[in-house]
């Protein structure tokens, strides 16, 4: 019963944090769909294309969301490092993976109205250009690939913050990598062998997005896709994530409990 009230204590300051900051949010909402529109307008040659408006609205549903997924875990757990709040959790009898769980939800939570209200604007603009946004039930499996994968990244981060605390740089240049490198806007099978493997091996979004436009692009069911390394690895990779997430957080916090550090910055 005290897990469960920790968890939900743990989503709900998650939850009041993204309402306290509604401004902010608000102007997301607003710029990452504008920069959506001028990725399309850039790689269109001025033009908004239909052919590229499909795939790369796939990319940056996924990149918005990982960016404001990772962003918000990384920034409320150095929050609560800073202000003392962090320490004080472990004068409870509850365990921080408690702590660490609510976190993960409330920031999928708040990052959905952004990643959706890219997805609007792209589904606007394909009908305005005379398509129409094409939908297929199996696009949840990805989409839950890439929740999953996103989540293991957060917790990779939140355990390096423990010990190193001020790696803010790691957080925007990994987001920068996987936009340039992942993906999300030129598709793996364009690049160069090894940076296609790299990214197919260590990006949580990169698999997800493969598989996406594989589905929704090119008709092809969830059991034979053709581009990336098929489904098995679309579920084992996220789960590879976590499990690696997992462990590295546990024994970080352990060395700054160990040195004492919990609270330190």
């Amino acid at each position: 019963m005290n897990f469960a009230r920790g968890f939900a204590a743990e989503v709900r300051k998650g939850l009041l944090s993204l309402a306290a900051g509604w401004r902010e949010g608000l102007m997301e909402m607003i710029t990452f769909p504008l920069f959506y529109l001028l990725i399309v307008l850039f790689m269109g040659r001025g033009q908004l294309r239909a052919d590229l408006l499909l795939p790369v609205l796939l990319g940056m549903v996924a990149l918005t969301f990982i960016h404001e997924q990772v962003n918000r875990v990384f920034w409320s757990y150095l929050g609560d490092i800073q202000s003392g709040v962090l320490e004080q959790t472990y004068l409870t009898p509850l365990p921080s993976a408690v702590s660490i769980l609510g976190r993960q939800v409330a920031a999928a939570i708040s990052a959905l109205p952004t990643a959706l209200a890219v997805l609007a604007t792209g589904a606007v603009a394909i009908t305005v250009q005379g398509g129409s946004p094409p939908f297929d039930a199996q696009v949840i499996v990805p989409l839950a690939a890439i929740v999953l994968g996103t989540c293991g990244l957060a917790l990779i981060l939140c355990g390096l913050t423990l010990v190193f605390k001020r790696i803010e740089i790691i957080t925007q240049l990994s987001v920068a990598v996987y936009a340039i490198a992942g993906g999300t806007l030129v598709p793996l099978a364009a690049m160069p062998d090894s940076i296609a493997f790299l990214s197919r091996l260590v990006v949580p979004i990169a698999p997800g997005i493969e598989a996406m436009r594989d589905i929704l692009l090119g008709g092809h069911s969830l059991a034979a896709l053709p581009t990336g390394w098929g489904l098995g690895w679309l579920l084992a990779q996220p789960l590879l994530i976590t499990a690696a997430g997992v462990i590295l957080f546990n024994r970080l916090e352990h060395l700054a409990r160990h040195r004492g550090t919990l609270g330190r910055y």
